[in-house]
């Protein structure tokens, strides 16, 4: 399976502080924001060189992203690779012995399906698979 990244996941504690604080560091502006509350979280999208970059920020005191914040800080969160059929990854990934955060695919930012392989089983990087929602 090719995997292409999609893009990289920061987890910050305030979109709208983060926001031109990134479009400052990248000399681009944020081109999309999006409030996903599947995942309790507010986003906001940069491209960059072809390459995407997604601001994540819990909007519940207690989610994931909170919790993640709580214990590491802000900074590197996950990364994301596009696959052309989720299900048929996850099934791969599972018999391949890797534990998945989510027994189906969610719905995510910027039209995606997407999963996450634990990072216990991925040498502590929390990996997310995506697949563009037709």
């Amino acid at each position: 399976m090719d995997y292409i990244v999609d893009h990289i996941g920061i987890a910050v504690n305030d979109i709208k502080t983060s926001i031109p604080l990134y479009e400052r560091l990248l000399g681009e502006p944020c081109y999309k924001t999006e409030l996903v509350p599947s995942e309790a979280v507010d986003t906001a999208f940069f491209f960059q060189n072809g390459a995407k970059i997604e601001l994540v920020a819990s909007t519940d005191p207690d989610g994931v992203i909170a919790k993640f914040i709580g214990k590491k800080g802000e900074g590197l969160h996950h990364v994301a690779f596009e696959v052309p059929d989720i299900l048929a990854e996850m099934e791969r990934l599972k018999k391949e012995g890797f534990t998945l955060l989510n027994e189906a695919p969610k719905l995510g930012a910027d039209n995606k399906w997407v999963c996450f392989v634990h990072p216990k089983d991925a040498n502590g990087v929390l990996v997310e698979l995506c697949q563009t929602r037709k």
